[in-house]
């Protein structure tokens, strides 16, 4: 039985880019994003309250998706923030300070969003700043 391909150049189907990005090897932090961000979306009433966190400092956004507008950033990169402290320490107060911007705004329930990040360390201490800064989540 001949084969519909066999001894011809043409290659069965040109494989889409699509197919191609599905069939990649994807890595755990990119299926856990996946995972966990899929269903959260930001409204007015309950902005997303996304984290980023590198190495060395840990970023917070509340963020408004229906707008397609940050309401609320806060970074520890600035001097202030770093005194001696731990990180943990530290994604703690930058916590209580995101809290204390989103009331100014009349931010009081937000949605949280940890990304690609276990909510473990730093991202749980964040979390934990915020609830005891007055936003619920």
């Amino acid at each position: 039985m001949m084969r519909l391909f066999e001894g011809s150049k043409v290659s069965p189907l040109p494989r889409s880019n699509e197919y191609m990005k599905n069939m990649r090897i994807r890595t755990t932090k990119e299926r856990r994003k996946t995972r966990s961000s899929s269903d959260i979306c930001g409204t007015a009433d309950r902005p997303r309250l996304s984290v980023y966190r590198s190495n060395k400092y840990i970023y917070a956004q509340i963020i408004d998706d229906a707008l397609g507008k940050t309401l609320v950033t806060i970074d520890d990169i600035s001097k202030l923030s770093h005194k001696k402290t731990h990180k943990k320490a530290a994604a703690f107060e930058l916590g209580k300070k995101l809290a204390e911007r989103a009331k100014k705004i009349g931010v009081s329930s937000v949605l949280f969003d940890k990304g690609p990040y276990k909510y473990h360390g730093r991202v749980k201490s964040l979390a934990e700043g915020a609830r005891e800064g007055g936003l619920a989540f």
